[in-house]
Order: C-alpha cells, then sequence, then structure tokens
C-alpha cells in the first residue's frame, strides 16, 4: 500500500514524539536539518541539525536512563496539503507528560505545533516548526532553564 502525503506528514510529526521522549536529541535534530525552529514569544530562530541539537540539550534535562521521562502526545492533525506544489501544513496540539522518581506522573506543559512541510525527491520533511504553549505545569523536573 502506498502511502499519502497526510500520513507520511503525521508520520513526521508522531517520530519527533519518539524521539524526543526516547532522549534521541540527534534524531530530532536529523528531523530539522532543512528546517528551522520559532518559540512564540522570542524572536530566536534555530536552523539546522546543530542548532536544533544545541537547543534540546540546553533546554532539556536527561537522566540516567539516557530519557527525559516524558511522553510527548500530539494530537488533533490538521493537515492541509498542496500536491502540486509538494507543500503542506499541520497544526497539532501536544500535551507532555514526565514521571521522575521526585514527580508523579502529570502533564507538565501543553500547547500547539504550527508546522510547515516540504516534498523534496518525493521525500516529505519538515521546513518549518513554530512552538507555542498554552498551559503549564511543574516544569522543575524537566527544564534545564526557567521559561
Amino acid at each position: 500500500m502506498t502511502e499519502s502525503s497526510a500520513e507520511a506528514i503525521v508520520k513526521l510529526v508522531y517520530t519527533y514524539a519518539e524521539r524526543i521522549d526516547a532522549g534521541d536529541y540527534e534524531g530530532v535534530a536529523q528531523l530539522f536539518a532543512h528546517a528551522d525552529i520559532t518559540v512564540e514569544g522570542t524572536d530566536e530562530v534555530r536552523r539546522g541539525v546543530n542548532e536544533v541539537r544545541a537547543m534540546y540539550e540546553g533546554w532539556t534535562r536527561l537522566y540516567e536512563d539516557g530519557t527525559p521521562r516524558t511522553k510527548h502526545v500530539t494530537t488533533n492533525p490538521v493537515i492541509d496539503v498542496d500536491e502540486d506544489a509538494g507543500a503542506a501544513t499541520c497544526r497539532s496540539y501536544f500535551t507532555v507528560f514526565q514521571q521522575t522518581d521526585t514527580l508523579p506522573l502529570q502533564a507538565i506543559i501543553a500547547g500547539r505545533y504550527h508546522d510547515r512541510f516540504e516534498r523534496v525527491d518525493g521525500v516529505w520533511r519538515f521546513a518549518h516548526r513554530h512552538m507555542i504553549s498554552d498551559l503549564f505545569g511543574d516544569l522543575s523536573q524537566h527544564l534545564l532553564q526557567e521559561l
């Protein structure tokens, strides 16, 4: 069975969650090798593998098992594809759950991703991700910096 464009795009969105929860910052960075990331409320733009990896390494705490002890749950993807242009967008929600030795399982942050994708040589890839955080819980066990 041939994968549709929408299926390929949602797979990229879900692969991000899988890699970040595994503590695979290199894998996350590879997803954005040809893209940039922006965060609501800042003017900073992270572009390419090195800047994206450094962003996650500088912001997200890893534990002895090599993971951030999180589960990123991405829901409500609204995908629009322009097949002729090889371009697409996806708006989705995220909720991050975390559990550590001192933090019981709970939602620690929720928000939205506004993504753009491009198709190059028949393969879909991220072109841009804009992250918007809407709801905040206890981030003390997750972030290495204050929001």
